[in-house]
């Protein structure tokens, strides 16, 4: 696989985010407070809110615009609400960040 580096862990606070800008669209990139690294695409299944601006809690985030909760490791929404987005995997090595460059590159498809 190949990675495309994105910056560095303390680029990005615990339980918190930030946006990646892609040929292929922003990807929010999520630390949750035990250090594990997620990335999802950063728009709200529901109405396109952006996740990146949300409120990460164990891992998931709740998106800003109508309290949508989506689990960072599958995308999906969770309760009684439907609907995913996509995930995409992420290496951590030491401090750095990678994301992977083929599932960037597959949403264009």
């Amino acid at each position: 696989m190949n990675w495309i580096a994105i910056g560095t862990l303390s680029d990005i606070p615990r339980r918190g985010a930030r946006c990646v800008a892609t040929p292929q669209g922003k990807i929010a990139v999520f630390r949750t407070a035990d250090d594990q690294v997620y990335a999802i695409d950063d728009h709200c299944p529901h109405k396109g809110g952006p996740l990146s601006q949300g409120i990460v809690h164990d891992a998931a985030v709740t998106c800003p615009l109508h309290n949508w909760v989506i689990s960072l490791e599958t995308g999906k929404a969770l309760g009684a609400d439907e609907g995913s987005v996509r995930t995409i995997p992420v290496k951590v090595e030491g401090e750095r960040l990678f994301l992977a460059l083929e599932a960037l590159a597959s949403r264009a498809a």
